[in-house]
């Protein structure tokens, strides 16, 4: 089974709600008509039901089961706007600015995953990722203390020899410019909890660098291993298992043989199944290679957030944005999961 099949299969049994801010689209359009006919859940379009409507006529799509919002009517918007006003940042706003923001689609959806209107959101086939993100980073709460969110992209290379059956998990490939020491270790604790939440592998982590093993010794290089130290150390802290190696060149984290060469041991070398990248340049380039050299890449998926997100790139097609719909409901389930357990904890905790 590939790998985004074995995901539309887990979600079945757990359908979500997705939004999608961008509705008029075509592409969305036939993205959300996929999601409900492989009955991984209820597709949420935003926008005007008679523009979408008279869209799926001319696409010949059929247009039951799908959801429309328009935020502009819609009933939340009065509640949304004062939610809104609750955020530190809009505290001073008025009715009439706040209801102006909120007519924003991506600030709209957001609410929605926030306040429990939707499970997840896929976004940005017209925007560029901060037209996505900074509503996202400003209205759903963060999951880590460090508060910091960073993006994978999840590549199926074909090659079973390769990562978790053929698929890696790469960060930072959207978010981030240039990570520091802190950052990059956030990123690699990110990157390999998305990777068990999608795979349920054991995360083997490796930082990537030109450098293998002080190969090459720079400011660069001495960054990426004190990252991978600092990473090792919080995952040690928090009692998680992953492994975590750097700095190590591309081939010695994913080729045995290449590893060996280098002498390179250890549960990372050769057998890497997450890939984090320097900084963005870095990072942004491999996503897209991946996507055109292996066909099958999906992303971004927003990390770090509270509530399960992605920014699908522009040039996307229609089984993209689906699969990378269904990852982001994969999270809300695993992400619900959590909270019932910490819900828990809590009860018991009040009970002694």
């Amino acid at each position: 089974m590939q790998f985004i099949e074995s995901v539309f299969a887990r979600l079945r049994r757990h359908p979500k709600r997705i939004v999608f801010p961008e509705g008029e689209n075509p592409r969305v359009l036939r993205a959300g008509r996929r999601f409900y006919e492989l009955g991984l859940g209820v597709p949420i379009l935003l926008g005007r039901r008679a523009v979408v409507e008279d869209l799926a006529r001319r696409e010949r799509i059929p247009f039951d089961h799908l959801g429309v919002i328009n935020p502009e009517n819609s009933a939340d918007l009065p509640d949304f706007c004062r939610f809104l006003e609750t955020l530190d940042r809009y505290r001073n706003l008025g009715l009439s600015d706040a209801r102006t923001v909120m007519l924003n689609p991506n600030y709209y959806a957001a609410m929605m995953v926030q306040y429990g209107r939707a499970d997840g959101v896929v976004g940005g086939i017209e925007s560029a990722t901060q037209a996505l993100l900074r509503p996202l980073l400003r209205v759903v709460k963060p999951s880590g203390a460090q508060h910091l969110v960073s993006s994978c992209v999840i590549a199926d290379t074909g090659r079973d020899d390769i990562g978790h059956r053929g698929v890696l998990v790469l960060g930072d490939c959207g978010v981030i410019p240039s990570p520091d020491v802190h950052q990059l270790a956030a990123i690699a604790l990110q990157s390999a909890h998305l990777c068990r939440q999608l795979t349920g592998d054991t995360p083997r982590v490796a930082l990537l660098s030109f450098s293998t093993k002080g190969s090459s010794v720079t400011p660069g290089t001495e960054k990426i291993a004190a990252a991978a130290a600092l990473a090792r150390q919080q995952a040690q802290a928090k009692h998680l298992e992953v492994e975590i190696d750097g700095e190590l060149e591309l081939d010695a984290a994913l080729l045995p043989g290449a590893a060996k060469a280098k002498s390179v041991a250890g549960a990372v070398a050769g057998r890497a199944n997450v890939l984090v990248f320097p900084d963005l340049n870095s990072g942004h380039i491999a996503g897209k290679l991946a996507g055109i050299l292996c066909g099958r890449a999906y992303g971004q998926i927003i990390t770090g957030l509270t509530k399960p997100a992605a920014d699908v790139s522009r040039a996307d097609d229609t089984d993209t944005i689906t699969a990378v719909a269904a990852i982001v409901g994969l999270q809300a389930i695993e992400m619900r999961r959590l909270q019932e357990m910490a819900d828990e904890d809590k009860k018991r905790r009040a009970a002694r």
